[in-house]
């Protein structure tokens, strides 16, 4: 029940920001500045081919793709420099520092390199994901309590075996956290990397249609960009919750 108020209570809110945004648009009257939400219904209908078949779906190879390398160096990187005092000196002030260089100025860099391939879109994307996986498995990995540690190694487990018994389970939820925040992230890592080169995309397609004056048409793939996210969001927290079903046992 406190879920459906939730939710209602939401819809009345979305539906009054919308209304909101209608009016002020009738009133300014000049759609390639302020279009309306129903022009850009409008629009989203007329370009659903081009945009939802061709530029989501090269949107989507890109935020994947990312996503899939962000989490395979990132989970690797946690787990070494939480059994590696070393390895953490070492890459943790440097996973850090990479949050701090602003990633629209590195894009073009990227650009450079690799040119209008799909990777100049990637690393902008992991650059961005990395850090939230990255902390958020480390942090999981060091939340772990010493007791159940020193408990496990008393009853004679190795290492390997305290590791997933124990400080795994206890850094899922953590790392999911971490997750939920990349899979929205990614996105906007993709658009980035579209915006300033790319032949496809919808970052690619919302620019285009800037040059053209288009308003309704520079906001339609910015809905959809804002589907894809919301999309992946729940998906990452549909399977959190299959995973962690003991949480709710606790």
């Amino acid at each position: 029940m406190k879920q459906i108020k939730y939710y209602t209570s939401s819809i009345i809110l979305l539906l009054i920001i919308f209304l909101g945004w209608e009016l002020s648009a009738i009133q300014v009257n000049k759609p390639f500045i302020l279009p309306s939400p129903t022009l850009i219904i409008v629009k989203m209908v007329e370009l659903h081919n081009v945009l939802f078949k061709v530029h989501l779906l090269a949107t989507l190879e890109v935020v994947l793709i990312g996503l899939f390398i962000s989490i395979g160096f990132g989970v690797a990187l946690a787990v070494w420099m939480n059994m590696s005092p070393i390895a953490e000196k070492a890459f943790f002030p440097l996973v850090i520092a990479s949050q701090t260089i602003p990633i629209i100025a590195l894009a073009p860099i990227f650009v450079l390199w690799f040119g209008y391939t799909i990777w100049s879109k990637v690393v902008v994307t992991i650059l961005i994901t990395f850090f939230p996986i990255t902390i958020g498995a480390f942090d999981g990995l060091r939340s772990t309590s010493k007791d159940h540690i020193d408990l496990l190694r008393t009853m004679g487990a190795s290492r390997w075996q305290t590791f997933f018994k124990v400080q795994v389970p206890t850094a899922l939820p953590y790392f999911f956290s971490g997750l939920k925040v990349a899979v929205t992230l990614s996105v906007i890592g993709a658009a980035i990397g579209e915006w300033l080169g790319a032949n496809a995309g919808l970052g690619y397609f919302s620019r285009r249609m800037m040059t053209q004056f288009d308003g309704a048409g520079v906001f339609a793939p910015i809905v959809w960009l804002s589907i894809l996210g919301i999309t992946l969001f729940l998906l990452v927290k549909t399977i959190e919750t299959y995973l962690l079903k003991w949480r709710k046992k606790l």
